[in-house]
């Protein structure tokens, strides 16, 4: 469908491919509504309409962090390792398995793998916080501390572990 031809179905008449156009290049920003209605007549989910691209990896990383704060045990984080001794592609066998026990779920979990440098990276450390969290080295309110002063504690701590590197 073209701008022009979804304009016509939303009734703006010729000048419809223009006014879409303005919402495509961020010019005007639709309301509610008329997103809702250009998902029906497209028939697709409102939500392929926003503009996902804008968020970048710090972003996600605070929406996980605020689904951890409200709901603490919905994301598990734990750090894979390979088996020892195996070389690299010695076997075809991809399977991620775990133990069962009384931490898991009734049904096995899915997994994610996040193959995206910085999200990688952060999901790293945060799964050695929740650790720390489990371990009972730092506390809820510690923990939460690290959650909203991220990633800007962490490049701190990195510029402090740099210039001791520097000065040593």
């Amino acid at each position: 469908m073209t701008q022009a031809e979804l304009g016509a179905a939303l009734g703006w008449g010729e000048k419809g491919a223009n006014r879409l156009a303005q919402y495509e290049t961020n010019y005007w920003v639709p309301k509610k509504e008329l997103v809702t209605e250009m998902a029906k007549i497209l028939d697709v989910n409102p939500w392929t309409l926003y503009d996902a691209t804008t968020m970048d990896a710090t972003e996600f990383m605070e929406l996980l962090f605020w689904i951890d704060e409200f709901n603490p045990s919905a994301i598990n984080l734990f750090q894979l390792e390979t088996y020892p001794g195996e070389k690299c592609n010695s076997s075809e066998d991809t399977a991620v398995r775990y133990h069962d026990n009384d931490s898991w779920p009734a049904h096995p979990p899915v997994g994610l793998w996040i193959n995206y440098g910085f999200a990688n990276d952060f999901m790293k450390e945060w799964v050695i916080r929740k650790e720390e969290l489990r371990s009972g080295k730092i506390t809820k309110d510690e923990y939460f501390e690290w959650k909203i002063n991220w990633p800007h504690i962490v490049l701190q701590l990195s510029r402090q572990k740099s210039k001791l590197f520097i000065m040593n």
